[in-house]
């Protein structure tokens, strides 16, 4: 089955991604029906031009499963066999959630059963990249399939954004490997930071050192400034983080190779979460630092 053409597409997840992917979508020409857990975020799917249904009654005769939803658990509540049998035959299921790769191996095999083809494709951005198309895509999956889908992914971002990672498995663990890339960088820079306000050294002329030596990276260069203004980026839960980070040691566990950097990343990110509980700031583990030390970075 193509997707170049328009398709019929069940979205599952009306939340802050989901909603405006869902927009790109209509806008594209596609049918999509959306399917929620919150009856309150119906009014804001059809004022996009979508239905509205639950999940099962979404799925039936869809060519797409699309879901976008805040982890494995609500991917595997969402989505019972009732819905991979309600697809349409060659149906897609695009999982665009930040699955860990053991639960997105159950629901792959969940799929497999009712012949539904499988694409993982979690994104990389937040919802104003959702909104204007620029969310960067990490599939993992079969090359043929994501072929086929490219003309609707194409809907979502620019096709220089969807980066085919290699087989099932292989994009959920690289979304996991930058979220654990990112916020090590961030609990690194805020160490280093600490220590040269102690030391003396004024921060913002530290930051732009940094930003311009080889000990230089986006997060210095771009996230920094968030920081500094006292925003600790209250687009994301702590606790959703902390989860993030425990599948990638489990994963690196298992496959047997060395995570001692990334285990003292996750026990920072929890002792954050005891501290301040499952609230939105991915850079909360900043915050527990800066408790520490006595000291906000703020220039």
């Amino acid at each position: 089955m193509s997707l170049s053409s328009p398709s019929r597409v069940a979205l599952v997840g009306a939340g802050r991604m989901g909603t405006p992917l869902c927009g790109r979508l209509v806008a594209a020409g596609h049918s999509v029906t959306v399917s929620d857990l919150r009856p309150e975020r119906e009014e804001a799917v059809r004022s996009l031009g979508a239905d509205w249904a639950p999940s099962a009654t979404a799925a039936a005769g869809a060519d797409v499963l699309i879901t976008v939803v805040p982890g494995p658990e609500e991917a595997a509540a969402a989505l019972p066999d009732a819905v991979f049998a309600a697809l349409a035959p060659g149906a897609v299921w695009i999982d665009m959630t930040s699955n860990s790769p053991a639960a997105a191996r159950e629901l792959r095999e969940r799929a497999d059963a009712h012949s539904v083809d499988v694409l993982e494709a979690p994104m990389g951005g937040g919802p104003d990249d959702a909104e204007h198309g620029r969310v960067r895509l990490f599939v993992g999956g079969s090359a043929e399939v994501l072929d086929r889908c490219g003309p609707l992914l194409e809907a979502v971002t620019t096709s220089d954004r969807i980066r085919h990672m290699g087989g099932p498995g292989t994009g959920c663990t690289t979304k996991l490997l930058i979220n654990l890339l990112w916020f090590g960088q961030a609990a690194a820079t805020a160490e280093a930071l600490l220590l040269g306000r102690r030391a003396g050294i004024d921060l913002t002329t530290l930051r732009d050192t940094l930003a311009d030596s080889a000990a230089g990276s986006d997060f210095i260069r771009r996230d920094l400034s968030a920081l500094f203004a006292g925003d600790y980026l209250r687009s994301y839960g702590l606790d959703r983080i902390h989860d993030q980070l425990k599948a990638i040691t489990d994963e690196a566990q298992d496959l047997g190779t060395p995570h001692e950097l990334a285990d003292t990343v996750l026990r920072i990110h929890r002792l954050a979460l005891e501290r301040f509980g499952p609230v939105d700031g991915e850079l909360l583990a900043v915050a527990l630092l800066e408790e520490a030390a006595g000291t906000l970075l703020r220039p």
